[in-house]
């Protein structure tokens, strides 16, 4: 009985056991299953942190560029941090300004205890507190700007405030204000140190000039031209030498005052802007230069590759103007005048290309005034660009060119200069007169050269003669007249034309050939004293201009020279009829 007690017992205990087994693997499974659940909860939610931390810090980083922080400035105005962001309705800088000026007010208690200045942590923020003041409160937002946890970022402030009071406090001290001021009162007694040395050197060297300006100076002259004389050059250095020492006080000037500022805290932001007025001009000069260099090698390029390429073009123009090159149809004195035209459009197209690399071209400003400087130009010169048009006009049209006699309105004389604007003439007097080219166009223009060079100029002239000389004697004595005369063709042979039957006298014109057109007062004058001569040879009497005379009891007109001897003036002839 008792084993059988026994052996069911054993059954029980072994049941229970198998029970409680499985039991125990059913809920290590169950607990497993949760484990891995729960890890994998975690990872999304550490992901999802990640990915919402970077957003934020993206948020951050783009707002930085355009929100303006406002500084919190320590005791001696260098700032401690930036406040960004508003708690409540106080925005950013209505904090800063409260956060500094509670700042200043514990660096001026003198029972401050540093290590009151403690964080606490408040409901949504963390505050930077001393006793009953609350500094500075950090919200989430401050700290989100920093990219660190809210309490972090109020530890740092902390930190940073506590430092920047003890700091303050030893700068306040008396032996700091003593020291400051020996130490300002050491800068202007070296700056006054070197003025005087200036000035004493300055009249030093003044003396030691005048005591040698005779030796050193020398008059600058050119040929027999004197630009400046030796006092003129002793008064250029003087002058020279003065503004070089205001400049040195001037510069001694500068550099103290901002020394001097900073030795004070509440003064060296002073210091900084003092050093700025003129440093950033001067900076922002040399980062201009430095930043235009690229531009300014393109404009050289672009100058030196047109300047050499208008070399080129003048070589080829200077050839044929030489005639060494010839072109069928350009005439060699078009060479010039076409460069000129050529170089004029090179020079503007060089311009077009060089505009865009000019300093503030794309600026208002600058078209503006480049219109304006247009308009100007197009009102004032439309005289002068008539001009222009005219002087090309005749300079392809070849009326005339430099060195041939001719004939513009009134104005005789040879032409000793051709430009755009104008031509120029010099009369037989020895006049040079000046003739818009526009005139020139507009009006009639005798060249008398032209033909002259080849077939040859006909010279004219007229007399008047009685009808009592036959006109073949008159006809032969005006062309004796003109052989006789210098510069005067022999072939082809003079010939006389009748031009008028007056009423007292023939009209004979005598007509010769010269290649002289320049010599034509002179080769005139010649001929006239040769028709005289010729006619009072022959015994011809010139009635020009009107002559009208009873012949008996008259003189001839016939010079007495040309008479014989025996001549004697006629006698009056009366005849006297009787009425019957």
């Amino acid at each position: 009985m008792k084993n059988c007690i026994r052996i069911v017992i054993l059954t029980a205990f072994v049941l229970f056991n198998f029970a409680a087994n499985s039991q125990t693997e059913n809920n290590n499974d169950d607990k497993g299953d949760g484990n891995t659940s729960l890890v994998q909860d975690s990872l999304a939610e550490g992901e999802q942190q990640r990915i919402e931390h970077a957003a934020r810090k993206a948020r951050i980083d783009s707002l930085q560029k355009v929100v303006q922080g406002f500084p919190v400035m320590n005791y001696s105005k260098d700032t401690l941090f930036v406040v960004h962001s508003n708690i409540g309705e106080s925005t950013p800088e209505e904090r800063a300004n409260h956060i500094a000026k509670k700042i200043k007010n514990l660096q001026y208690d003198d029972f401050l205890k540093i290590d009151s200045i403690v964080v606490i942590k408040s409901d949504n923020t963390f505050d930077i507190v001393y006793g009953e003041t609350i500094i500075m409160r950090i919200s989430a937002a401050d700290a989100m700007w920093y990219d660190k946890s809210t309490f972090d970022l109020a530890n740092e402030l902390s930190t940073k405030i506590k430092d920047s009071i003890i700091e303050a406090k030893k700068e306040n001290t008396l032996f700091k204000r003593i020291q400051r001021l020996g130490l300002a009162l050491l800068v202007i007694g070296l700056l006054w140190l070197i003025i005087w040395l200036i000035g004493r050197g300055n009249a030093l060297l003044l003396r030691y000039i005048n005591k040698n300006q005779y030796k050193w100076l020398k008059k600058v002259s050119y040929k027999d031209y004197t630009f400046l004389t030796k006092e003129r050059v002793m008064k250029i250095n003087l002058f020279l030498l003065k503004i070089l020492r205001w400049f040195l006080y001037a510069l001694l000037i500068y550099i103290t005052l901002p020394i001097i500022f900073s030795i004070f805290p509440f003064s060296r932001n002073w210091s900084h802007a003092l050093f700025q007025l003129i440093w950033t001009p001067f900076k922002d000069v040399l980062v201009a230069v430095w930043e235009y260099l690229p531009n300014l090698f393109t404009i050289l390029v672009i100058y030196f590759v047109m300047k050499y390429f208008i070399r080129f073009v003048k070589y080829i123009f200077s050839e044929i103007e030489s005639e060494k090159l010839k072109i069928s149809g350009f005439y060699n004195d078009w060479a010039m005048p076409t460069f000129s035209i050529v170089k004029l459009l090179l020079y503007a197209f060089m311009l077009v290309l060089i505009f865009p690399y000019l300093p503030g071209s794309d600026s208002d400003i600058f078209k503006g005034v480049t219109i304006f400087i247009g308009v100007l130009f197009s009102l004032g010169s439309s005289s002068a660009i008539g001009n222009m048009i005219a002087g090309l006009m005749i300079t392809y049209m070849r009326p005339f060119k430099i060195g041939d006699r001719i004939k513009i309105a009134s104005v005789t004389g040879d032409v000793v200069e051709k430009t755009l604007l104008v031509t120029r003439v010099r009369t037989i007097k020895n006049e040079v007169i000046t003739i818009p080219n526009s005139s020139v166009l507009s009006g009639n223009t005798t060249n008398y050269t032209i033909e002259a060079n080849g077939r040859g100029l006909i010279i004219h002239t007229t007399v008047t003669i009685g009808y009592d000389v036959p006109w073949k004697d008159m006809h032969q004595a005006l062309i004796d007249a003109a052989l006789k005369t210098e510069m005067i063709l022999k072939d082809p042979k003079p010939f006389v034309w009748q031009t008028s039957l007056d009423d007292f006298y023939v009209s004979y014109q005598i007509n010769a050939y010269t290649k002289e057109a320049s010599k034509q007062g002179g080769l005139y004058s010649n001929l006239h004293e040769n028709i005289q001569n010729v006619c009072n040879e022959r015994g011809i009497e010139i009635l020009s201009p009107h002559y009208r005379a009873e012949r008996d009891g008259n003189m001839t007109t016939i010079p007495s020279h040309y008479l014989s001897k025996e001549y004697k003036a006629p006698s009056f002839k009366v005849k006297l009829e009787k009425d019957e």
